[in-house]
């Protein structure tokens, strides 16, 4: 009977003698574990393991993020967001593990919290606030369950700022694109744009969720459900292209995609041409972009892209409209004919 260890990590390495090598981690950055993975020797260094790590100080924040960690709402995120959260808690840890609970209190833990956020921040601005949000939603899950007194890490503010307004794809650009892309690529390319979905729902996108008519499908970010109409040039490409896996979306072989190989392939489209500053997640807000320039309302936009109301006018009102002319235009057109029926 096969055991399944929750938070196994392993790691395959390429030794010097070009052979490779897998090496067994009771979670990432703990421990190396001895012996064949399912033997009595590894379960038994995997359990000592956890034991040390579940068994940390009640007192200090070590405790906090192991509880955390096991908790409903970190385990209800989406795997590629608990993935980035591990990483950011395991470096938290790291650093404060040993950080007495009752010192959160005290005037002196902003200070202590905000030096380390600088000192991320000369690595990377964004990074650094997305430990800080990290950091930030475990002791607020913390508070709310009487674990902590304080989370000094409220309304920490941001240091990365940047906006999409210009962040999206032009029809000059969509041509540039597609005359260098390769089919697959272009393929992705198309179906983002006709959908207004996320990269990894749509690498993840099987045919069985294709009637020929609609794309029906779950958000793994947020859980909505969508139906999506499949407008007449995405019908097209689908109906016209060879399932040769259950995934829609493969690489020439076939093979599915990994979210980073799609990435790689994707800049290096890009870098084959003239565009600047465009990536494939500014095709969701170009999506929703293009769908006002048609005239649909905010309601008929969240229900084709899975946004909320509220989402959908803050992406319109800051986003990604960027005073778009061909918006502005038809307002006059509608202006013009309001003034002509009243005359």
């Amino acid at each position: 009977m096969r055991v399944r260890l929750k938070g196994l990590n392993s790691v395959t390495k390429k030794l010097a003698d070009g052979s490779k090598r897998t090496y067994h981690y009771a979670w990432k950055g703990g421990p190396q574990l001895p012996g064949k993975p399912g033997s009595p020797e590894f379960i038994a260094a995997y359990n000592a393991a956890v034991a040390t790590k579940v068994s940390a100080p009640s007192g200090t924040l070590k405790f906090v993020i192991n509880r955390y960690e096991d908790s409903a709402e970190f385990n209800q995120l989406a795997v590629r967001t608990k993935k980035d959260y591990l990483k950011h808690l395991d470096a938290i840890e790291r650093e404060f593990g040993s950080f007495p609970i009752s010192g959160l209190t005290r005037k002196r833990a902003r200070v202590i919290f905000s030096e380390w956020k600088d000192g991320l921040a000369k690595r990377s601005l964004r990074q650094a606030d997305y430990a800080w949000t990290v950091f930030a939603r475990c002791l607020s899950w913390a508070l709310g369950r009487g674990l902590v007194d304080a989370n000094p890490l409220e309304r920490g503010g941001r240091l990365y700022r940047t906006t999409r307004a210009e962040s999206v794809w032009t029809d000059d650009e969509e041509t540039q694109f597609m005359a260098v892309a390769s089919p697959q690529i272009a393929f992705a390319f198309m179906l983002a744009l006709w959908t207004g979905q996320r990269q990894g729902d749509l690498l993840r996108l099987t045919w069985s969720a294709y009637d020929g008519a609609k794309i029906r499908l779950r958000q793994s970010k947020t859980g909505a459900r969508v139906v999506i109409p499949v407008g007449e040039p995405l019908k097209v490409l689908l109906d016209g292209t060879p399932r040769r896996s259950p995934l829609i979306l493969t690489q020439r072989d076939g093979k599915p995609w990994t979210e980073e190989g799609f990435r790689s392939s994707f800049r290096k489209t890009v870098a084959k041409t003239e565009i600047k500053g465009r990536t494939f997640q500014d095709l969701r807000g170009t999506a929703v972009t293009r769908l006002a320039v048609a005239e649909a309302t905010e309601a008929e936009i969240a229900t084709l892209t899975g946004h909320s109301l509220r989402d959908v006018r803050s992406i319109l009102d800051a986003n990604y409209l960027h005073r778009d002319p061909k918006l502005a235009e038809s307002a006059i057109r509608k202006l013009e004919k309001r003034t002509k029926i009243s005359n």
